[in-house]
């Protein structure tokens, strides 16, 4: 089924009957749209759906009559010009520590620290240049 643009004549007099018009046609599937002019009582509705079942939904709520139905053509896409591809930045290539390689492996700095029990920690360093956090 193809887009419609559908426009329908209404009878509406009362606030309470245009707000269960719009409850009515934005309830049906399909529907992309609503507008509606309250001087002249014109609904158009915009989309997918089967327009006499609308009316025939409406015409229990107030006079409705159908007006034209114009089939909504697709805005036509412009091709875009091609745009040159921006060149690829210099790949970094990191080279793996291999000091570190084994997860477990013994590292001298293990060394130089020591917990007490308790709760209680001390961190002896021999480096003059490191940071102690106490």
């Amino acid at each position: 089924m193809t887009a419609q643009k559908s426009v329908l004549q209404l009878s509406v007099h009362e606030e309470r009957i245009r707000k269960k018009v719009w409850a009515t046609v934005s309830k049906f599937s399909g529907v992309t749209s609503i507008a509606m002019d309250d001087k002249t009582g014109k609904m158009t509705v915009v989309g997918e759906v089967d327009v006499p079942v609308i009316v025939k939904k409406l015409r229990k709520i107030c006079n409705a009559e159908l007006v034209t139905v114009e089939v909504v053509k697709p805005p036509e896409k412009k091709p875009e010009p091609e745009k040159p591809t921006p060149a690829k930045p210099a790949e970094i290539v990191a080279f793996p520590v291999t000091q570190f390689s084994y997860p477990y492996q013994y590292h001298s700095s293990y060394a130089n620290s020591y917990y007490q029990p308790c709760d209680n920690y001390r961190v002896v360093v021999e480096e003059p240049n490191t940071c102690v956090i106490m």
